[in-house]
C-alpha cells in the first residue's frame, strides 16, 4: 500500500473514531427528560375534568409525564396505540420504580400519582382516555411529530 493510500485510510479511520465518539458523547437521550404539564384527573368541583387535552411531542426526545388522580372517582387511563409507539423507560408510583416493556393502562382506585418516563419512537396522533368516561370529556390526544 502506498504512502498516500495509507494516509487516506488512516485519516478515514481517525474520522470514524471521532465521529462515533461524538455520537456517544451526546449521551443517553432517555436520561434528561423534558417535563410535560401534569395530567390531572378530576377536581373537587368536576370529577370528570382533564387538566390537559393535548400533548405535542417529538420522536427521539425523552419525556416525563406525571398523571395525578384527584380520587373523585376511579380512573383507568388508556392510550393503547400510544403505549405501543413509545420506548418506555420506567414508571414511578409511590415508592416503587417499575421497569416494563410496555403499558396497558394506569388505574387509580383512589387519590394518587404515577410518573411515566418515555421516548416517542413513532409519529402520529394517538388518543388517550379514561375508560368508560370518554363521553364525559375524559379524552385527549398525543400528537407526535
Amino acid at each position: 500500500m502506498g504512502f498516500t493510500k495509507k494516509v487516506l485510510v488512516g485519516g478515514f479511520a481517525a474520522f470514524m473514531c471521532v465521529a462515533s465518539t461524538a455520537s456517544i458523547a451526546a449521551g443517553d437521550l432517555t436520561r434528561r427528560p423534558t417535563k410535560l404539564p401534569d395530567l390531572v384527573l378530576g377536581t373537587e368541583d368536576n370529577r370528570y375534568l382533564l387538566s390537559q387535552k393535548e400533548y405535542n411531542l417529538e420522536t427521539g426526545k425523552s419525556y416525563k409525564l406525571k398523571v395525578v388522580s384527584s380520587g373523585q372517582t376511579e380512573y383507568a387511563v388508556q392510550a393503547p396505540e400510544f403505549f405501543q409507539s413509545i420506548f418506555l423507560r420506567k414508571v414511578e408510583a409511590g415508592d416503587m420504580e417499575i421497569k416494563a416493556v410496555s403499558l396497558t393502562e394506569l388505574e387509580f382506585e383512589q387519590e394518587g400519582e404515577a410518573e411515566i418516563y418515555f421516548v416517542p419512537i413513532k409519529p402520529g396522533k394517538f388518543e388517550f382516555y379514561s375508560e368508560g368516561l370518554e363521553e364525559k370529556g375524559m379524552e385527549g390526544v398525543f400528537i407526535v411529530k
